[in-house]
């Protein structure tokens, strides 16, 4: 893990994915493979630079199976800064997309009183529909429209 004195940067990160990531206590969180969450924001700086496999490393920290870890909102609120900041190339968008649907794809541990894990990730998600929705521009049959239309099922049943 990168130490704490000088903040990351890098120039294929927008200023906006880098204030995202900089605003969480992520050390605070306690991650799904049971350490304090620090080291996700190093994990989140990669797939925010566009290597896919960074999105899947998020399986077993972020989210596993259907069940979510603590600090699922947040990275969700990071995986839409990317997706906002205009969709990454195809192996990344597909990742970054898969990410998404794992995540609204896992049960709802709220209640009628409070959002949850999972109500807060869908909200993060429905704030940036207007950016999957126009930044799209998948053909239909392809990988990326199936895992829009996944979301789209998916946040439109939760409304």
């Amino acid at each position: 893990m990168r130490g704490t004195d000088k903040p990351r940067s890098s120039p294929l990160v927008p200023d906006a994915v880098g204030a995202e990531i900089a605003r969480h206590d992520w050390a605070g969180l306690v991650c799904g493979c049971g350490r304090p969450a620090g080291h996700l924001a190093d994990m989140l700086w990669d797939a925010a630079e566009g290597h896919p496999a960074a999105f899947h490393a998020l399986q077993g920290h972020v989210f596993t199976g259907t069940r979510l870890w603590p600090p699922a909102p947040a990275a969700c609120g990071v995986l839409m800064a990317v997706w906002s900041a205009g969709p990454p190339r195809q192996s990344t968008r597909d990742a970054l997309l898969w990410t998404l649907l794992s995540l609204l794809s896992a049960e709802d541990d709220g209640t009628a009183y409070e959002a949850g894990l999972y109500g807060q990730c869908a909200a993060h998600v429905r704030a940036g529909l207007p950016h999957l929705r126009s930044g799209l521009g998948a053909r239909p049959g392809t990988t990326t429209a199936a895992y829009v239309d996944g979301i789209l099922d998916i946040i439109e049943l939760c409304a």
